[in-house]
């Protein structure tokens, strides 16, 4: 610990143990059939703890996750955090050239997965990554070692925080780049603790927290933890999402709260039990992750009421850098509902133009923060790093514009990156899989608006000459892509054409390629 640990402020670790010791039988997670109480998850976290470090894994080992829904995810993410892991969470949809990729560019020590899944896929990433040394499994594995009957072989102890400081890394999550491979964020314990502080000032959680989990629990939950534990509430996770199991949870369990990415709202209106659904219980829907179309957001509110929160952030700044709050989502001022809500008072957020200065009121500017909440950098990138940090200030990227009440409103991207679905596409990924193919000359890629998924991603191309071209050589290459990057980055469609536009410096001209499609719709994102 060094010498200035008189002034770190408690840190995830810290309000785990807190949270997790509050309470004892009050139950703290449903998942299907199987209730946990508090002091359950507190002892799986223990002993998890003590199974981690009998295999060496502790402050600074890397560790990566993969899995469906299941209990074990929960207290795995405590236990990760209590031995001072830095943990990398691989998305279960993603392919296995990404989390190859994602394994050796974090120098990932342990692979942690479900083998009821993902057994097979574990030894392939073995297979693909020689230094891979430990595979941890949730059960019974061909493959690895099975994590929880390693566990089970200890008794529960009181959790103890490791002795990590603000600045420590605690996570890696990775992030595409429009110049390539992806980048890994490196987020440090400053950063979730200040985040949770900031839920905790901000965020309009219920008073009886019962919080809906429809989102892959390795990648979001870790986010709630906290604030659930907090206020003595509890996680009921659904193993896959379909709208009738929402409506049938939310109506069983009286849920008080959950958390969406509009294209999941989008399924939940268009379904015959919107109408039906007793919702009486729902108190807050937060969401996020991508813009949410306002036609679709309005009419959710004339379904269910005034009970929507968005919340906006990025990977190198989290999601709460501004926040759209329940009474915010006015029906008497439609413009509203594109806004992604005021930026938080927590953070220092200024809209710059190109030379790094403020732009005047009202102008578009690009949205910069500086604060306890910005990441530590990307690992092993400097270049990168230093170019989203010049001036002093976290460039993220998206342009945004204040109206005269403070309320922040995205207007476009300063890079190409498309959100599908609350998905990050990068353009340059897809285009590389697609050049590949013999019969593409030239292509650009680049996201269209969609009312489900609030951008569709669209390839343009120039095929080569002498080509024939039609539906199935479009069919051929949405499957090149499906099959190398996974079904979210392959093209919703394809158009081929005589010539893509230029800038005058010879680069594809993806403003001008996206305009015709954008004429008309609101928000520039979606």
């Amino acid at each position: 610990m060094s010498t200035d640990s008189l002034y770190h402020p408690p840190l995830m670790p810290h309000l785990l143990v807190e949270g997790l010791n509050r309470y004892n039988d009050e139950p703290c997670l449903f998942l299907g059939d199987k209730v946990a109480s508090y002091r359950e998850v507190r002892e799986s976290t223990s002993q998890m703890v003590q199974a981690l470090q009998a295999r060496g894994l502790g402050r600074g080992s890397r560790v990566a996750v993969i899995s469906a829904n299941r209990p074990e995810v929960l207290s795995n993410i405590a236990a990760m955090q209590l031995t001072g892991c830095v943990g990398t969470p691989l998305h279960p949809l993603g392919s296995l050239d990404d989390h190859a990729y994602v394994l050796k560019a974090a120098g990932i020590d342990a692979l942690i997965y479900d083998p009821g899944v993902f057994d097979d896929y574990a030894a392939k990433l073995k297979e693909r990554v020689p230094a891979l040394q430990q595979l941890l499994a949730f059960g019974p594995t061909a493959t690895g070692e099975d994590y929880l009957a390693l566990a089970a072989s200890f008794e529960p102890k009181p959790l103890v925080a490791p002795d990590v400081s603000p600045d420590d890394v605690s996570s890696v999550n990775f992030t595409g780049g429009t110049t390539g491979k992806p980048k890994g964020v490196m987020s440090t314990h400053r950063v979730t603790a200040y985040m949770t502080q900031i839920q905790m000032a901000e965020w309009e959680f219920p008073a009886e927290v019962r919080m809906l989990m429809a989102t892959p629990l390795s990648h979001a939950a870790a986010a709630f933890f906290i604030p659930v534990l907090q206020k003595g509430g509890a996680f009921y996770v659904m193993q896959g999402f379909s709208p009738d199991e929402f409506f049938g949870m939310v109506e069983k369990h009286r849920i008080t709260c959950t958390m969406l990415v509009p294209v999941m709202l989008y399924y939940l209106l268009d379904s015959p039990r919107a109408a039906t659904a007793d919702m009486s219980s729902m108190e807050t829907i937060f969401y996020g992750a991508s813009a949410m179309n306002p036609a679709r957001l309005r009419q959710g509110i004339e379904q269910w009421g005034p009970v929507f929160y968005q919340f906006f952030g990025q990977s190198e700044a989290p999601m709460v850098l501004a926040n759209l709050r329940r009474s915010d989502h006015d029906l008497n001022k439609p413009a509203r509902l594109s806004s992604c809500g005021r930026p938080t008072p927590w953070v220092h957020l200024a809209l710059l133009d190109a030379e790094g200065n403020p732009v005047p009121a009202g102008e578009p500017g690009e949205i910069c923060v500086r604060g306890p909440l910005v990441m530590k950098g990307y690992k092993d990138m400097p270049e990168q790093t230093a170019e989203a940090f010049a001036g002093g200030w976290l460039h993220t990227g998206d342009v945004g514009k204040l109206d005269d009440e403070g309320y922040l409103y995205i207007v476009d991207r300063t890079k190409d990156m498309i959100v599908t679905g609350g998905f990050n596409v990068f353009p340059r990924e897809v285009e590389d899989v697609l050049a590949s193919h013999e019969a593409v000359g030239q292509v650009a890629v680049i996201g269209v608006p969609d009312e489900q998924w609030g951008e569709a991603v669209k390839a343009v191309i120039v095929p080569r000459p002498g080509i024939e071209h039609g539906p199935a050589l479009a069919q051929e290459l949405q499957a090149l892509v499906k099959e190398a990057k996974g079904s979210v980055q392959s093209p919703k469609t394809i158009d081929f054409v005589d010539a893509i536009p230029l800038t005058p410096v010879g680069k594809p001209d993806k403003k001008a390629l996206r305009a015709p499609y954008w004429q008309g719709v609101d928000r520039g994102v979606g």
